[in-house]
């Protein structure tokens, strides 16, 4: 449940009730319906790659490492383009240097700066990976909308997308 959103006389707001703008019954499902769906389709999505030994992130990575020039991205961008702090990054890339997935590579002319590399395992594990997640996610996600749907969706979650990146200062 998500307590930043309910009303309860047993636990008052930190601010006056009258200044809070408590969502509608109408927001309040359309909210937990985006939540629970968000967390739902991320563990089915998730389950699915595990038979490829991948978790989401891992597999997350791997997309933006084969879409990157060279395959190849600065750990800072990394961690920037998949959200993630840069010590959990740092975490996981070296778990996926152990799977022979990506390579970490000093920056030339910056001797703190490190490349993550995806390695040809990476990227073949990458190519072979990619059909059954492209499957997955338009059996739960893409094929579940008609196409008037899924322009309405990306009309209305784009602007959100847009102020929260600005937000982090990549607007």
């Amino acid at each position: 449940m998500d307590t930043h959103t309910i009303n309860t006389a047993d636990n008052p707001p930190s601010q006056p009730e009258e200044e809070t703008p408590w969502l509608t019954a109408r927001e309040q499902r359309m909210w937990r319906a985006h939540l629970e769906v968000a967390k739902l389709l991320e563990y089915q999505l998730s389950r699915e790659l595990q038979p490829h030994n991948l978790a989401i992130n891992d597999y997350e990575i791997l997309v933006v490492l084969s879409e990157a020039p060279d395959r190849r991205m600065r750990m800072t961008d990394l961690a920037t383009a998949t959200l993630q702090s840069k010590s959990r990054l740092s975490h996981q890339i070296t778990r996926m240097e152990n799977a022979g997935l990506v390579l970490r590579q000093e920056c030339p002319g910056d001797r703190r700066g490190l490349y993550a590399h995806l390695t040809e395992q990476g990227w073949e594990t990458m190519q072979r990976v990619a059909p059954d997640h492209v499957r997955s996610v338009r059996a739960h996600f893409i094929d579940r909308f008609t196409p008037e749907q899924l322009d309405a969706m990306f009309d209305a979650l784009a602007p959100i997308a847009d102020h929260l990146r600005g937000l982090r200062g990549r607007g």
